[in-house]
């Protein structure tokens, strides 16, 4: 691509964020939506011009800072110090208070919205730094919330996968330009702004992707860990077992996916089993029932999407959603047997096709929740295409030996 054209990419993708974010301010109803929509416009505004008027790699590099000052720097500062957040952040930091000083991060008799935790009990972890620092003072706010420590997973998570996934003979330039492709992914709308407000799907994404990238280099037992960190955090992680399982029966055999499939199961229910029976029916109305629009109490994950637009039609759409929304699950299960992932790339885009699936037919969802599955189509391709990773190849345990001599033969004559 010829460098007038890759200044032109640049300045039109800063120039289209902040069109989007300049909506914000006008048209949502959350306050930290609206003073995250004014600074990232500004940002991604002045991030274009940098595009467009300076030469490169420079103007790439100021541009990207800009972006990133303006849409992820400057207003998580700003709502954070202030306590501004979504209710989310509020019922991640309960959570963690409520799981040290009762084992469960469940209360007994909700009332309200902001008294529902619909989480599982391993997202209270990221609540346990509020509780212990209190709120008292600047420091304690800032690193007392969650919002961080989402933050904070989901880097290390990516810093780990591309580490799982190095190839020694990538070089410094292709280093170089995986790291801008990612910091140009987490100052996007779609990150940036659910990192500022929220977070609460940020770890949840990058365990997903970690469990990927482990179990394409053939580490069953720490992909079962990483999903076990996953399943305890959001029951949405659960597809993201059979994907690993599957894919791990491609590239390394049915025994590595047992003991992938065994770790997790088993690792999720240390986790969330002394909640469940410490609190049965608070977990199961407000896990289960609350998210799905069968609660007592109305979620407030009420984006236009089909599965909730079915729900709003009475009992017979929120039927008819949960119907979908089970064909749907069906449909991909069956691919996975029927043509499993033999790769990175192509479990990643299995596992995101499961849950835009999932999230498109709930009966109740948010477009923020769509920001995983675009996380898992993105980030395996940049790994690839700037040399961080190999295609695994695959082998299975089950073959003749025969066969994998064959196949050991074709893969090098296709090298020479």
């Amino acid at each position: 691509m010829h460098r007038l054209d890759r200044r032109v990419v640049w300045a039109g993708g800063w120039t289209a964020a902040a069109a989007w974010a300049a909506t914000f301010p006008f048209f949502s109803s959350l306050e930290t939506h609206r003073v995250w929509g004014t600074s990232a416009a500004a940002g991604y505004a002045t991030a274009a011009l940098a595009a467009g008027l300076t030469s490169r790699p420079r103007g790439r590099v100021v541009s990207l800072a800009l972006a990133l000052t303006g849409a992820v720097v400057v207003p998580f500062l700003y709502l954070v110090l202030s306590g501004a957040a979504q209710s989310e952040v509020g019922v991640i930091e309960r959570s963690g208070t409520l799981w040290l000083q009762h084992g469960t991060p469940y209360l007994a008799d909700p009332r309200s919205v902001t008294e529902y935790t619909p989480y599982l009990p391993g997202m209270a972890v990221l609540g346990f730094p509020r509780a212990l620092l209190g709120d008292d003072g600047w420091v304690p706010r800032l690193f007392g919330d969650a919002r961080l420590w989402c933050a904070v997973a989901l880097l290390v998570c990516l810093w780990a996968a591309r580490t799982v996934l190095r190839r020694a003979d990538a070089g410094r330039v292709h280093h170089a330009r995986y790291r801008t492709a990612v910091a140009a992914l987490i100052a996007s709308p779609v990150m940036a702004l659910p990192l500022c407000t929220s977070g609460v799907d940020l770890p949840l994404t990058g365990l997903c992707v970690l469990a990927v990238a482990l179990a394409a280099r053939r580490r069953p037992a720490a992909a079962g860990l990483v999903l076990a960190a996953a399943c305890s955090l959001k029951w949405t992680a659960w597809p993201a077992v059979a994907v690993v399982v599957a894919l791990l029966v491609s590239v390394a055999g049915r025994r590595a996916a047992r003991t992938c499939a065994g770790v997790a199961v088993l690792g999720t229910l240390a986790v969330v089993l002394p909640s469940a029976l410490l609190s049965p029916g608070p977990m199961v109305q407000q896990v289960l029932a609350f998210p799905t629009g069968a609660g007592a109490v109305a979620t407030p994950a009420e984006s236009p999407l089909p599965g909730h637009l079915l729900a709003e039609l009475g009992p017979l759409g929120w039927y008819a959603a949960v119907g979908l929304l089970l064909c749907g699950g069906a449909a991909v299960a069956a691919s996975l047997l029927l043509r499993p992932p033999t790769g990175l790339v192509s479990a990643a885009d299995r596992l995101a096709l499961g849950l835009c699936v999932a999230f498109l037919f709930a009966p109740a969802g948010r477009f923020g929740y769509l920001a995983l599955p675009v996380v898992l189509f993105v980030w395996p391709r940049l790994t690839v295409a700037f040399g961080a990773s190999r295609p695994a190849r695959t082998v299975l345990a089950a073959r003749s030996p025969e066969r994998v001599t064959a196949a050991a033969s074709a893969t090098a004559g296709g090298r020479r």
